[in-house]
């Protein structure tokens, strides 16, 4: 069996958010496709996920378990993680970079050494998936270049130690309309369960 981490990171309902939409049809899919498996949802806006203050980097160095230590444990025992997350401003939202503050937590995540950080979490055949939708193109083209979010999560993850990482984008929501934009969605709900199977 194995533990699937359901990061999500928008304040919009389901029913609002384009990524929710898209992200809850990878979920039940892959729900089909693994009935035994565990999968935590963590809603950051939920959770109450806020910036890391000088206590809680304090007790990041010594050892303390408090609220900070517990996300982080429970990111590094999860197998596969589900990102969803929309492209806000060129890059992710604040609340998921907030997040990341608290599970790169050293000892946990990566550790220090002479020759420099090194991610803990590489040797647990761990893989992850970015669902995002986005108002642009960004995936190719001019504009690919202004892509932050998608990076970052790639970054900060290959920095953990977890290389095995995919991208499931919904794109120009905010350019098409009616038959257009549904075509879009409909091809990307595909594509969502196509991978949702092979994840």
């Amino acid at each position: 069996m194995k533990k699937v981490l359901y990061i999500k990171a928008n304040p919009k309902p389901d029913s609002e958010s384009n990524t929710f939409k898209l992200s809850n049809e990878f979920i039940e899919e892959y729900r089909k496709k693994n009935p035994g498996d565990e999968i935590i949802v963590l809603d950051l806006y939920k959770e109450n996920i806020r910036p890391l203050d000088n206590e809680m980097i304090t007790n990041m160095f010594s050892g303390v378990k408090d609220e900070v230590y517990e996300y982080a444990k429970l990111f590094a025992s999860a197998d596969k993680y589900v990102i969803a997350a929309p492209m806000w401003n060129l890059s992710i939202p604040a609340i998921l970079k907030v997040y990341f503050d608290y599970v790169s937590y050293v000892g946990i995540a990566f550790k220090y050494t002479d020759q420099g950080a090194v991610g803990l979490l590489s040797d647990k055949g761990k893989k992850a998936i970015h669902i995002v939708s986005r108002g642009g193109a960004y995936s190719e083209g001019p504009a690919a270049d202004y892509e932050m979010g998608d990076k970052y999560i790639r970054t900060i993850l290959g920095f953990f130690g977890i290389y095995d990482i995919k991208t499931l984008a919904l794109e120009l929501t905010n350019v098409l309309q009616g038959e257009e934009l549904e075509k879009v969605t409909h091809r990307s709900y595909e594509e969502g369960r196509r991978m949702a199977r092979e994840f």
